[in-house]
């Protein structure tokens, strides 16, 4: 019989997670968890330090989109545990499966106050799927594994694990566990036959793909089984990668500001065939998209969580499965001999191509709609493109062409700030594809540190800083609710480009269209992180509009007003 070796928490959690496959981790070290980054000294982890937690935990994020594992993020108790829930809630709301493990006081001192002391259950508890503390060392592999399963299955998500430090050099003689693989949830074969008996008497399909939980082999099951039916299929919001943008079954993003006529479409449908999403507030365009609790469409909902199912939207059928299984299921059903909206799936991509090969002119010498479709002919089509929030992101969401499965990060919960430590923990993860960061010049300066990260391990991403000298999303719906009363969204910029001159990095400045090429293209041969610092016009807010014309239109009497 083979004695298991002594080793400390500390030890035992790296090996944990070396047998759960881990390859990446990100932190920012803290003497809290002293025993674990002293274990990873013999481990084949690759870890990233970085400049600040969140940043840390949108990292592991990234990676976690892009391989379908949980992402992995340590950082240290009290002050970086609440710079680390920016993070943990974005995981949350995008349903990212993510483990971070956060350093504790000793299990001795607890509830007198000490330093860094929190009680992390209570600060996480409405964000993380699970939050949980280790309190004898032999139970690390017991609750890693738990923690993998957790994260991954259901809806997937962030759980939380608070490390006391002398479970850290207390020792256990235990096995690390085999690794955890997600424990699928297949649709049943009554509901598939149902769903079949859907498809054959409608006249209007859509189908809607979202949410998390997919693989590039279920989303070409999904593009054949499209392609077989020849379904008109839509992607929700900063989904888009879940569909092939040149299929011509494909039918644009349902998010912010969509194609009206793809919203019309959805809305004059008699079946929606929703799989992997919630269509949550910004999809359903504010919970109007489909009446509640009773669509009057049919809905057909397949969800990973059966809690998902009826939660607001009451389905005529709901299939409780994850994508991945769903999607395999899909390749028995047989299109009917007559397709009765051929004709409809046509008329969607050509409202698709319509809305996004026709670039508005806005005011301004730098069109950033000229500058995302150059990109979108030069670009391979397996490049990362991650953006945090704000206006500016609007133009890659609709103009870009997303081809390949794993080439989209972007934040469903709005967070700003994301784009930035996305696109280093992209890059540290698949470092033969180009990414590409798109930033406001709020959004760049929230977790625009991250740069240096990306410096200190030769990352060349490409950060696309789009400056508009305003925080303008909020300048946008203060114009329209209080027009003209300019408050606190003014901002006064760095010069970008010396930025990441300083660091270390590439930098470049765009004040006309016809700069944007060149600048990319040195920023390209550069092989350096990269920053390419745009300077927009103020009033070319979104494509379709202006800050004067919302102003205005706020401003003009409304019909119900009574004349003087």
């Amino acid at each position: 019989m083979t004695t298991l070796p002594e080793r400390t928490g500390g030890q035992l959690i790296v090996d944990c997670l070396q047998a759960q496959g881990v390859e990446h981790m990100f932190c920012v070290p803290g003497e809290s968890y002293l025993a674990v980054l002293d274990a990873l000294q013999d481990a084949s982890i690759n870890v990233t330090v970085c400049r600040q937690e969140g940043g840390a935990v949108m990292m592991a994020d990234a990676s976690a989109r892009l391989t379908g594992r949980p992402g992995i993020a340590m950082v240290t108790r009290g002050p970086g545990a609440t710079n680390a829930s920016a993070g943990i809630h974005i995981a949350e709301h995008d349903s990212v499966p993510l483990i971070l493990f956060v350093g504790q006081i000793e299990s001795g001192m607890k509830e007198r106050g000490a330093f860094q002391e929190m009680d992390y259950k209570a600060y996480f508890g409405s964000t993380a799927k699970w939050v949980t503390e280790i309190t004898d060392p032999a139970r690390v592999p017991e609750i890693i594994s738990r923690a993998f399963h957790v994260a991954m299955q259901g809806r997937p998500g962030p759980v939380v694990i608070a490390l006391p430090e002398d479970m850290l050099v207390a020792t256990a003689q235990v096995a690390a566990g085999p690794r955890v693989e997600p424990v699928e949830t297949w649709p049943g074969l009554t509901q598939m036959a149902e769903l079949q008996k859907l498809l054959w008497a409608a006249k209007h399909p859509v189908v809607i793909l979202g949410g998390s939980g997919w693989s590039e082999k279920a989303r070409a099951s999904i593009i054949r089984f499209a392609e077989r039916f020849n379904l008109p299929v839509a992607t929700s919001f900063r989904r888009a990668m879940l569909f092939d943008g040149d299929n011509q079954n494909y039918a644009g993003e349902i998010g912010i500001g969509p194609n009206p006529k793809l919203k019309a479409r959805i809305e004059g449908a008699d079946l929606v065939l929703l799989i992997g999403g919630r269509m949550a507030e910004m999809p359903s365009q504010a919970y109007t998209l489909f009446d509640i609790p009773v669509p009057k469409q049919k809905l057909v909902h397949v969800h990973a969580d059966a809690e998902e199912l009826g939660r607001v939207y009451h389905p005529t059928l709901g299939i409780h499965a994850s994508p991945r299984a769903f999607a395999a299921s899909v390749e028995t059903l047989q299109p009917p001999q007559t397709i009765a909206w051929a004709d409809a799936r046509k008329a969607a991509r050509e409202d698709f191509l319509g809305w996004t090969d026709t670039i508005p002119t806005v005011p301004g010498d730098f069109q950033i709609g000229e500058a995302v479709r150059w990109l979108r002919d030069r670009i391979p089509h397996d490049t990362v493109i991650t953006n945090g929030a704000g206006n500016y992101a609007i133009w890659p969401g609709r103009f870009l062409r997303f081809r390949n499965y794993g080439t989209q990060v972007a934040p469903n919960s709005g967070s700003m700030g994301f784009g930035v430590p996305a696109a280093v923990g992209a890059k540290r993860t698949f470092p033969n594809r180009m990414v590409i960061a798109f930033a406001g010049d709020g959004c760049f300066l929230m977790n625009g540190q991250e740069f240096a990260t990306a410096v200190q391990y030769d990352l060349p991403i490409i950060c696309i800083v789009v400056d508009n000298g305003i925080y303008g999303t909020i300048r946008m719906h203060q114009e329209r609710e209080y027009p003209g009363r300019v408050s606190a969204t003014q901002l006064k910029n760095p010069d970008f480009a010396a930025y990441a001159r300083a660091f270390g990095g590439h930098g470049e400045t765009v004040c006309k269209t016809e700069d944007f090429s060149p600048a990319f293209e040195r920023a390209v041969a550069s092989g350096k992180p990269s920053i390419i610092h745009c300077f927009l016009d103020p009033e070319a807010i979104s494509p379709t509009t202006t800050l004067t014309k919302i102003r205005d239109n706020a401003l003009r009497p409304k019909d119900w007003a009574i004349s003087p």
